[in-house]
C-alpha cells in the first residue's frame, strides 16, 4: 500500500510545519494547490500526508519531516486505529530486536508479500517470549497490510534509537493525545511504589540484584508499575481492555532482555481479575496494583462465596478493598503488596470491619499519604497502602506506620518535588520495615509515626495518616518568627526602592514589527521545545518554576527520558515561555539557573546577542496584546505559539534601553512575590503559634 494513503488532519498538518492551526487555516483560503482533503468531515477534514508534505516543501515551509513525527502521522492516520497501528508496530520492533537478521529478508519484497510473510516469523518471536498462552494474537497477512508501510518507518526509527526507544516514544505520544482514555501511573509514583515493594532490607543499592523475584499487577493499564520493577525474575499481569493488554505485553518485552538471554518470564493475561482471576494459584512475591477506583459494578453480587475474601467481604461500595484482598491472596507468605488507593477507603464506615482485621492479623503495615497531584484524579490527595501476607506461625504486626508526604504550597500536577516525597515516605518506611528490628522508630511530627494497631481499632478504624500524626513545630517557634519578620521587612523596603517611577505619556509608536518565527528563520534567535528528557542528574525547570519565579526544581527520571531527545541545558541569557495558560509570562535565565534542563511545556527562545537583547526581547513577550494575538484555545487550555509573537525593529541602543527597563521591572517582580511569600509565613506561623502555644498572645 503507498504511503500516500496516510492521512492527517490540521493539527498534525500545524504540528508537521511548528505553526499553530490557524495557519494552516490561512494557507487552506489563501492557496488554490494546497492539497484537497480526502476523507473526514466537513468540520475536521483529513488529507493525504504525502500531498502535504510535498506541499509544505514546495512552500519553503519544511525542509524534511522528522523521522518520528512522520512514525506518529502513519500511525494516527491508520486505517484500523492508533491502537491497532501500535501493537503491530510493537510486534515489528519486537522481530527488529530479537531476530534482526530475518527484518530485511522479510522486507525485501513489495507490501503484499511482505504482508504474507510478517505471520509466521512475528508468530515465532512472540510464542518464545509470551508462550502459546497470551493477550497478544498474531496479526493476520490481512490486517498487516495497510500497516506495512508503517512497519518499514518504525524499523527505520528502532535504526536511529533503538526498539525500545522508539516503542516507548509511539506509546507515550498515543498515552498524551487520549488522557481521558487512560488512567495513567505516573512514572515517579510508579518508581516509589515499586520501591516499597523491595524485599525488606534489600532496598535497590544500584546493583539490581535485591529486584530479582516475581511481580503481578491485576489492574495492569499500560504497564507503567511493572516497567518500573527492577531485575525482575517473572511479571505477570493481567488488563480486562484487550488493546491495553496487548501494548502492555510489548512494552514490559521490549524493557527487557528475551526470556533466553537472562530477561524475565512475561505473562499477560486479558480478563475482568476479580470475576475471572487469569492467575488462581499463582503466588508470588510483589503485587503492585492502581486499580479502578468506587467501581459498584464488580462483580459484588456473584463473589459473595470467593475464598478470596479472606479479610471480610468488601461491600458493593468498597471495590478497592476486593483489589486489597486479591492482592494479599496472590502472595505468597511474608510477600508484600503496594496498592494506591483513593483516600476514602481510609475512613468509610461501610469499610471499618475489613480494615480492623486487616490490622488485627497484621496484613496492613502502612498508610502513605501523597500529595496532591501525584496521580489522576489530580485533585485529590491519593494514598499508597501497603500489605504484608502473614505467616502462619508469624505473630501480628503491633504497630501502623501512617505517612503524610503532602506538600500544601507545591501540590498540583506536575508541580511536585518527587525527590522530597520519595526521600520522605522511604525514609520512614525503610526503618519501619527493618528485618529484626527491636528499638521504636524516630516518630517526624506531621510526618511519619509507628501507630499502635490497639490505637485504631476504635468503632471507626480511621487510617488517614493526618488524624494520628502530632503537628509540626508550629513555624519554627517564636524565634524563627522574628527572623521571618525581619527578612520582611527588609524584602518591604527593597521593594519599595524597587517601586516603578511614575509613568509618563508616550505617544504609541507605529514602528516597524517582526515575529519570533521570522527572528528564528533569519538566525537572530533559536526557538526549542523542551522534554525534559536528562539523566537523572541535572535539576529541570519546569513550568511551575517559570510561573512562580522559583529555581529549578525538577528531577528528570533516567528510565523514562526519551532517549531520542538530548537534554536541552539552558544558558545565561536565554528567554523562556510557557506552552499552556494564555498568562504573559517570559523569564531570562540567568547565571543561577543556568545548566538547568528545559522541562516540558516550555519553549526556549535563544537569541543571537549581538542582534537581540534578552531582556527587551523578554519584555515584549510579556505584553498582553502580543500573547492574546499569538495564542490558540481548546476546550481546556490556551495555547502559545511563540513564533507568532511579536517584537519592534529597533537597533540595538535602543533594545538596551528597553532592556533596562524590563529588567528593573522583573526585580520588582521578584521583591513582591518574595514579599508575599514571607507575608504568608509569617500570617499561617502566627496562627499555628497562637494555637499550639508556642508564641504567647502577648
Amino acid at each position: 500500500m503507498p504511503d500516500s494513503s496516510t492521512e492527517v488532519t490540521a493539527a498534525g498538518i500545524a504540528r508537521l510545519a511548528g505553526v499553530g492551526r490557524a495557519a494552516v487555516s490561512n494557507w487552506r483560503r489563501r492557496h488554490a494547490d494546497f492539497p484537497k482533503p480526502v476523507g473526514g468531515t466537513e468540520a475536521s477534514p483529513s488529507f493525504a500526508l504525502g500531498e502535504v508534505e510535498r506541499w509544505l516543501r514546495e512552500q519553503g515551509k519544511l525542509a524534511e519531516v522528522p523521522l518520528r513525527e512522520r512514525v506518529w502521522q502513519q500511525l494516527t492516520g491508520h486505517p484500523g486505529g492508533a491502537v491497532t497501528a501500535l501493537v503491530h508496530a510493537g510486534c515489528a520492533l519486537l522481530l527488529v530486536r530479537d531476530r534482526p537478521d530475518a527484518w530485511p529478508e522479510i522486507t525485501a519484497g513489495p507490501d503484499a508479500r511482505t504482508a504474507e510473510a510478517l505471520p509466521d516469523a512475528l508468530d515465532r518471536v512472540l510464542a518464545d517470549r509470551f508462550g502459546a498462552e497470551r493477550a497478544l494474537p498474531t496479526p493476520t497477512a490481512a490486517a498487516l497490510l495497510p500497516s506495512v508501510p508503517l512497519l518499514r518507518a518504525v524499523a527505520e526509527l528502532a535504526a536511529e534509537t533503538g526498539a525500545r526507544q522508539a516503542f516507548d516514544f509511539l506509546l507515550g505520544r498515543q498515552l498524551d493525545a487520549n488522557p481521558r482514555q487512560y488512567t495513567l501511573t505516573p512514572p515517579d509514583l510508579a518508581a516509589l511504589m515499586a520501591g516499597l515493594a523491595e524485599p525488606a532490607g534489600g532496598a535497590d543499592d544500584g546493583s539490581g540484584a535485591a529486584g530479582s523475584r516475581a511481580v503481578l499487577d491485576p489492574a495492569a493499564g499500560t504497564g507503567a508499575l511493572l516497567s518500573a520493577v527492577g531485575r525482575p525474575t517473572a511479571l505477570y499481569a493481567q488488563e480486562a481492555d484487550p488493546g491495553l493488554a496487548a501494548l502492555t505485553a510489548l512494552r514490559l518485552a521490549l524493557h527487557s532482555a528475551p526470556a533466553g538471554a537472562g530477561g524475565p518470564a512475561v505473562a499477560v493475561r486479558t480478563g475482568d481479575t476479580l470475576r475471572d482471576d487469569a492467575f488462581p494459584r499463582l503466588r508470588v512475591d510483589a503485587v503492585l496494583c492502581h486499580p479502578p477506583f468506587n467501581e459498584r459494578n464488580w462483580g459484588h453480587d456473584e463473589l459473595a462465596y470467593d475464598p478470596r475474601w479472606e479479610y471480610g467481604f468488601p461491600a458493593r461500595t468498597e471495590s478497592e478493598l476486593a483489589w486489597v484482598q486479591h492482592a494479599l491472596a496472590r502472595l505468597r507468605e511474608g510477600g508484600t503488596a503496594v496498592l494506591l488507593m483513593p483516600p476514602a477507603a481510609a475512613s468509610r464506615r461501610s469499610g471499618r470491619r475489613i480494615r480492623a482485621d486487616l490490622l488485627r492479623r497484621g496484613a496492613l503495615r502502612a498508610v502513605i499519604a501523597l500529595p496532591a497531584g501525584a496521580a489522576p484524579p489530580y485533585g485529590i490527595p491519593l494514598h499508597i497502602w501497603v500489605l504484608r501476607r502473614p505467616g502462619a506461625e508469624q505473630a501480628p504486626a503491633p504497630e501502623l506506620l501512617v505517612v503524610d508526604a503532602a506538600e500544601p504550597e507545591a501540590a498540583g500536577r506536575d508541580r511536585l518535588d518527587w525527590p522530597a516525597v520519595r526521600a520522605a515516605v522511604l525514609d520512614a518506611w525503610t526503618p519501619f520495615d527493618e528485618p529484626g528490628r527491636r528499638e521504636p522508630v524516630e516518630e517526624r511530627p506531621g510526618t511519619s509515626r509507628a501507630v499502635p494497631v490497639i490505637a485504631l481499632l476504635d468503632d471507626d478504624v480511621d487510617l488517614a495518616p493526618a488524624r494520628h500524626l502530632p503537628p509540626p513545630a508550629g513555624g519554627g517557634g517564636a524565634a524563627e518568627l522574628v527572623r521571618v519578620r525581619e527578612r520582611l521587612d527588609s524584602t518591604l523596603r527593597l521593594t519599595a526602592r524597587l517601586t516603578p517611577p511614575p509613568a509618563t505619556a508616550g505617544e504609541p509608536a507605529g514602528r516597524p514589527t517582526t515575529t519570533v518565527g521570522e527572528l528564528a528563520r533569519a538566525g537572530a534567535l533559536t526557538l526549542r521545545t523542551g522534554s525534559g528528557a536528562g539523566d537523572g542528574t541535572v535539576p529541570v525547570l519546569t513550568e511551575h518554576d517559570v510561573l512562580a519565579g522559583t529555581a529549578p526544581s525538577g528531577t528528570a527520571s533516567p528510565q523514562t527520558a526519551p532517549p531520542e531527545d538530548e537534554p536541552l541545558l539552558l544558558e545565561a541569557g536565554d528567554v523562556v515561555v510557557p506552552v499552556l495558560g494564555g498568562g504573559a509570562v517570559a523569564r531570562v535565565v540567568d547565571e543561577a539557573t543556568a545548566g538547568a534542563v528545559l522541562g516540558r511545556n516550555l519553549q526556549l527562545l535563544r537569541p543571537d546577542p549581538a542582534a537581540l537583547d534578552p531582556w527587551f526581547l523578554a519584555g515584549f513577550l510579556r505584553g498582553t496584546a502580543n500573547n492574546r494575538q499569538a495564542s490558540s484555545y481548546a476546550s481546556t487550555a490556551t495555547r502559545l505559539d511563540a513564533r507568532r509573537l511579536q517584537v519592534p525593529r529597533l537597533p540595538p541602543a535602543e533594545q538596551r534601553a528597553y532592556g533596562a527597563r524590563f529588567r528593573d521591572l522583573a526585580a520588582f517582580e521578584d521583591a513582591l512575590r518574595t514579599a508575599g511569600r514571607l507575608g504568608g509565613q509569617l500570617v499561617q506561623g502566627m496562627y499555628d503559634g497562637l494555637t499550639d502555644g508556642s508564641v504567647a498572645p502577648e
